[in-house]
């Protein structure tokens, strides 16, 4: 990175967690969010030999990057592809792309029959979910996920069957369990052992998932340098219907999909000024309607008549943690559109993140959902 910038980019073996080096990184940005795989890019200048021969040991799909500042980790996750460059003025450039950890369950398929009778009895949705990670994870030798707490359950009972053959993603059996009514979240947590130090790379669960006891306070003037209020119709509806696999076993007779019943919102119930708004999902590999009508209930609930993301920025300080997922923000806003103010809470569900540099302040754009 650059010299000004409060950021350390730490270099490791996937396998091993062992350290390969700390290298420069410049016009870096990276994100993560709650519910799908933050990235990270940045660019590794190459001026001489002695570096070009350091940034060898980085291996798309063997290392893994993460990011130190204050003593404390920000950011970790896989660097999956690199791209050398060498410009016209003779400048070499090592062009980097990483993942949050929760990638690499997109990278794996089901390929096991462990999972195709263990949960047809209701059992936890978290138990599950930990059974998940720990059958993927053994792919990752002494780097693997730390499951978090086992003795933590959500109280809400699934049953579930993935087939060895039916090449289910683990991110898709994951998800899938997740969206249902009175789903989760998941998110891979990464920092250090207050005891030893050690890098941790942790199993996140929540229905939701929060984080702190106390609000943080973000106020306009002050703290929040610019906001964004999207309020989107186009992506909301007020009823909703899944569709999923063929429950037909016969090669002969037509298949079709099996369908949920219709949905509509409960949390809140929708007044009636509002028009009919249809949402509609596929579910290749689920055909048990109870299932199929717990998503649609979900889907709908989230997106009862519209979505709305909103977003602030602010300026980085020592007073900003590091594990902002989850957190709850209180906004407090006064300007022409609030003439009395805007006073909400939000729990934050993404953080985008640009480093100090060349004289650009250390800045961090949050998402928001209304709590």
């Amino acid at each position: 990175m650059a010299l000004d910038t409060p950021y350390r980019a730490i270099f490791c073996d996937l396998m091993s967690d062992t350290a390969l080096d700390i290298l420069p990184l410049r016009d870096v940005s990276f994100e993560d969010y709650i519910g799908r795989a933050g990235s990270l890019s940045g660019t590794i200048p190459i001026p001489d030999r002695a570096i070009a021969e350091r940034a060898h040991k980085i291996k798309p799909g063997r290392t893994t990057v993460y990011l130190e500042r204050g003593g404390d980790l920000w950011w970790g996750g896989i660097v999956w592809t690199t791209n050398l460059q060498g410009g016209d003025r003779g400048v070499v450039t090592l062009g980097i792309q990483a993942s949050t950890f929760d990638s690499y369950a997109a990278r794996r398929r089901i390929r096991t029959n462990d999972f195709a009778t263990r949960f047809t009895q209701p059992t936890d949705q978290y138990v599950i979910a930990r059974e998940l990670w720990k059958s993927l994870s053994d792919g990752l030798g002494e780097s693997r996920i730390d499951e978090g707490d086992v003795n933590v359950l959500s109280g809400v009972t699934r049953t579930a069957s993935w087939r060895y053959g039916d090449e289910t993603v683990y991110q898709e059996a994951l998800d899938q369990l997740g969206s249902q009514n009175q789903g989760f979240e998941y998110q891979i947590l990464v920092y250090r052992d207050p005891d030893d130090g050690k890098r941790v790379r942790e199993l996140r669960l929540g229905s939701p998932i929060s984080n702190g006891a106390t609000d943080m306070i973000f106020d306009r003037p002050g703290t929040i340098l610019s906001y964004s209020l999207p309020d989107d119709a186009t992506r909301g509806g007020t009823e909703a219907l899944a569709r999923g696999a063929s429950a037909n076993s016969n090669a002969g007779a037509e298949s079709r999909p099996t369908l949920s019943d219709l949905f509509e919102p409960t949390d809140p119930p929708l007044a009636d000024l509002w028009p009919k708004l249809d949402l509609s999902s596929d579910h290749n590999d689920v055909s048990d309607k109870a299932t199929l009508n717990s998503l649609a209930q979900a889907a709908v609930n989230e997106a009862a008549g519209h979505v709305q993301i909103p977003e602030i920025s602010i300026r980085l300080g020592g007073i900003v943690p590091p594990a902002l997922l989850g957190r709850t923000a209180r906004i407090r806003i006064t300007d022409e559109w609030h003439p009395t103010g805007l006073d909400a809470r939000y729990r934050i569900v993404g953080v985008k993140v640009r480093p100090a540099e060349r004289g650009r302040p250390d800045t961090a754009e949050l998402a928001l959902e209304r709590t």
